[in-house]
């Protein structure tokens, strides 16, 4: 009888790279495969687990809501999704939300809401080298790698890469048409880089006396993973746009893109829409999910945690030849080795001792553990890099 593996290898499309494990069950930082071997999870999903696994939280949230309701459609009013939507604007700088399943899907909306708000002579948005923005054809355009797009073309018009912490680039690459900047405070995907504080600045406050939009991808950034509930809030700007997904449901798919006033306004009856876009099911269980984070003081201890883990790690890399650098914030942290390689073997030889961790951009191993994580689970990691780095 075919096992796990072969079914997969067999009937699924071949776009991962797996490593050949199976996960049975979870619980807090730990995932647990089918043959029985314990792991600690630094990945969380790829920055999603954000209460870990099998939290009360989450457990009860989704046993309660599937025993009431799980969808009814956008037809009708919401009302776990209306609370979520308050408790979301009560909590930024923005007045009104659009739910979706994903964050390539919160980006689209807000392509879409810059393009309607521009229309009709402007459209143009610009992007980042290195940014990562989603996989539809939309969001690869706006996706400032060529790794990603190569295959996919032709692609839409109207987007364009600036230079990333560099002011000066991205005043060039403005023109009359130019709408909107899409912006990640931390790079995931290119490789955990960090914006410039004075970066950022100049960048908003050049948008804000030019009327283009400033719309922050906080994707994988949102929800207290920087040690603030918005990476923005490091920075001192306040977003026309914001876009969220991973984290805010704690493992169940959803998308949000929060907007201000009038920038919300664009987008009228018939625009745009979801079937499945922020249900009861899904909404309740983000809902509570918030609701913890912000209670429970997860945000200030992910800072704190996070703080610990930076700090252990550049300790560490003083030791070591091959580490270029180490950057992040909060539980956002890369680690960046000389070539991608020696990148590579570190990931495997994390999980050959049941430690796993993921690749940002080439040469950068990342550390996005779930925000429950203690010092006592980064004491074990920073102990793995000292002796197996």
């Amino acid at each position: 009888m075919e096992g796990v593996f072969e079914k997969s290898d067999k009937f699924v499309m071949k776009t991962y790279k797996r490593f050949r494990v199976a996960f049975e069950r979870g619980e807090g930082v730990y995932l647990y495969s089918l043959d029985g071997r314990r792991y600690l999870d630094f990945l969380a999903g790829i920055a999603v687990n954000t209460l870990g696994h099998n939290h009360e939280v989450v457990v009860r949230a989704l046993g309660e809501q599937a025993g009431k309701l799980i969808h009814v459609s956008n037809l009708y009013y919401i009302k776990e999704q209306a609370e979520l939507a308050q408790l979301l604007v009560e909590n930024s700088c923005c007045d009104r939300v659009f739910f979706s399943n994903s964050g390539a899907e919160a980006n689209e909306t807000a392509i879409k809401i810059a393009r309607k708000w521009g229309n009709p002579d402007r459209f143009k948005i610009l992007s980042f080298n290195n940014s990562f923005h989603g996989r539809t054809i939309a969001t690869l355009a706006l996706t400032g790698q060529r790794k990603y797009q190569k295959g996919f073309e032709p692609f839409p018009e109207g987007f364009e890469y600036v230079n990333f912490n560099d002011f000066e680039d991205f005043k060039l690459k403005v023109d009359r048409k130019t709408v909107a900047v899409f912006v990640e405070f931390v790079q995931g995907e290119g490789g955990i880089n960090v914006a410039d504080r004075e970066f950022i600045k100049s960048v908003y406050d050049y948008c804000k006396e030019n009327g283009i939009l400033f719309i922050a991808d906080e994707i994988q950034t949102g929800i207290g993973r920087t040690g603030k509930l918005f990476a923005y809030e490091h920075y001192g700007v306040e977003p026309d746009i914001i876009t969220l997904a991973k984290g805010i449901a704690s493992g169940l798919p959803m998308g949000a893109t929060l907007a201000k006033g009038e920038v919300a306004e664009a987008l009228g009856f018939g625009d745009h829409g979801s079937t499945f876009g922020g249900n009861p099911l899904v909404s309740r269980v983000a809902l509570d999910v918030l609701s913890f984070v912000i209670k429970e003081g997860l945000i200030e201890h992910a800072a704190r945690v996070g703080d610990y883990l930076l700090k252990g790690l550049r300790e560490v890399a003083k030791e070591k030849d091959d580490i270029v650098r180490v950057d992040g914030l909060g539980l956002m942290v890369g680690v960046e080795f000389f070539d991608k390689q020696r990148a590579d073997d570190v990931v495997k030889k994390a999980f050959e001792n049941n430690l796993l961790l993921g690749k940002a951009g080439e040469k950068t191993v990342r550390l996005e553990p779930p925000l429950i994580v203690e010092k006592a689970h980064i004491d074990m990691v920073l102990e793995f890099f000292r002796q197996h780095i």
